[in-house]
């Protein structure tokens, strides 16, 4: 019998089939809406909570704070939970109804305010008071180090070292930061491919940061190329990906997918493998799929 803890990560891939372009490349989905918080954020959470406890950065009776757009909200609130921590999430009053209960069913406080910037600034000015302990995923290196841990890892043995690609959606950027690490360790030709929205174009999970909020962990040299996706690709994208390969997954998920299937239709062969970040029952109150 394992701990809640211990059923993070190894999530499954499946083949995409039916919407591939390209019949010399083959393309799998990582879903990681299988971890038990039901995102990819997960990994980073218990990451990010174990190491700082582990140091001694998060002391008895401390509270912790943290800005997020949701799904590593609502990973930190679930393993905060398990650690008997105080938690106040700070989240962009846009954000799906769904994500605010989840967090709250976790025993969380959940503070509401106008976009994720405005978010940022309210849990540091909280955490310079001394009382609240910020995870600061946009700068903290336990949120990549999480994915050279174990998603990469998992990558590379379930495609036995045959990847050639692998597409990341890019939100604090730890994801494709901490993939990138490890894959060019393993084999330098492999590439590293980031999508971010088209200009003027709102993604929930996905970001085109202004340069002063910019996620200090993000190393560009790093990522080989950048798509834009626009939101009619990201929406059309979660909701053929649901409807053709019965794979229920987010916007962000849609956009890594809309990326992949661009790529796929450009390359001779290969095996790209894209990051599907949660799971789509997040967005049921939005018009994702309405």
């Amino acid at each position: 019998m394992s701990a809640l803890i211990d059923l993070i990560g190894n999530t499954p891939m499946v083949e995409i089939k039916k919407l591939n372009p390209n019949p010399n490349v083959k393309i799998f989905a990582k879903l990681e809406g299988n971890n038990p918080g039901g995102s990819v954020k997960d990994r980073a959470a218990l990451n990010m909570i174990r190491s700082a406890m582990e140091r001694g950065d998060i002391r008895p009776g401390m509270k912790l704070i943290e800005a997020t757009s949701g799904n590593t909200g609502i990973a930190l609130a679930m393993i905060a939970c398990l650690f008997d921590l105080e938690m106040e999430l700070v989240m962009p009053s846009n954000s799906t109804r769904e994500r605010t209960l989840t967090m709250e069913a976790f025993g969380a406080k959940v503070t509401l305010l106008e976009g994720i910037e405005l978010c940022r600034d309210y849990a540091e000015e909280k955490a310079a008071t001394g009382e609240y302990y910020l995870m600061n995923q946009f700068a903290n290196p336990d949120n990549y180090l999480a994915h050279v841990k174990t998603t990469g890892p998992e990558i590379w043995r379930d495609t036995e070292g045959q990847i050639t690609h692998f597409v990341s959606s890019m939100g604090t950027t730890g994801t494709i930061m901490g993939c990138s690490r490890y894959f060019k360790e393993q084999n330098k030709d492999i590439q590293i491919v980031g999508c971010q929205p088209s200009e003027g174009a709102s993604i929930p999970g996905i970001r085109r940061w202004p340069e002063a909020y910019l996620p200090k962990i993000f190393e560009p040299e790093r990522v080989d190329r950048v798509m834009d996706i626009t939101e009619d690709e990201a929406i059309n994208a979660a909701r053929v990906l649901a409807k053709k390969e019965g794979v229920f997954a987010g916007m962000s998920s849609g956009g890594a997918l809309a990326a992949a299937l661009r790529l796929a239709a450009e390359l001779d062969k290969g095996v790209i493998v894209f990051i599907c970040c949660d799971r789509g029952d997040r967005y049921l109150s939005s018009n994702l799929f309405g």
